[in-house]
């Protein structure tokens, strides 16, 4: 979880999915970059790959605080970092995935895993990101 300090105070970038599933959905459906590792792969180095493939750019260098892990509603474990740097969000640009569109059409469309990066203030951040993930932004909150 990437964050930063603004004179409003401890900001968060977060990413909104993309694809026609999520276009219209907002608050409750943006993440903090995450995805899925291998047994063999270690968890920071795949949320390091993970943070690049679906945001274009690398992980700012620098010393992470372990965050711990939640339990997402489809049952999903998402372990997090804090890492405190800064990125353009406005140059986003993700790794793409492959989906029949519209449904039973036979015709598959690329979609980009992630539409969309942006900087939110904690309090905005608690409303926009997935309802499992609010204690990430918690425990974020407690490192001071």
């Amino acid at each position: 979880m990437l964050y930063r300090r603004s004179t409003s105070g401890l900001e968060v970038l977060l990413v909104h999915p993309g694809g026609p599933l999520w276009a219209r959905r907002d608050l409750g459906a943006w993440s903090i970059p995450k995805g899925e590792y291998e047994p063999d792969e270690a968890p920071l180095s795949a949320a390091r790959r993970e943070f690049e493939e679906e945001l274009g750019v690398a992980a700012p260098e620098g010393p992470v605080e372990d965050l711990g892990e939640v339990r997402q509603k489809s049952g999903k474990l998402v372990r997090a970092w804090a890492l405190a740097g800064d990125v353009d969000a406005s140059r986003v640009r993700s790794s793409v995935f492959a989906l029949e569109w519209p449904p039973r059409s036979g015709t598959m469309r690329e979609f980009p895993e992630v539409d969309r990066a942006q900087w939110f203030e904690l309090a905005v951040a608690r409303e926009k990101i997935t309802p499992a993930q609010v204690a990430l932004l918690d425990r974020l909150e407690q490192l001071g």
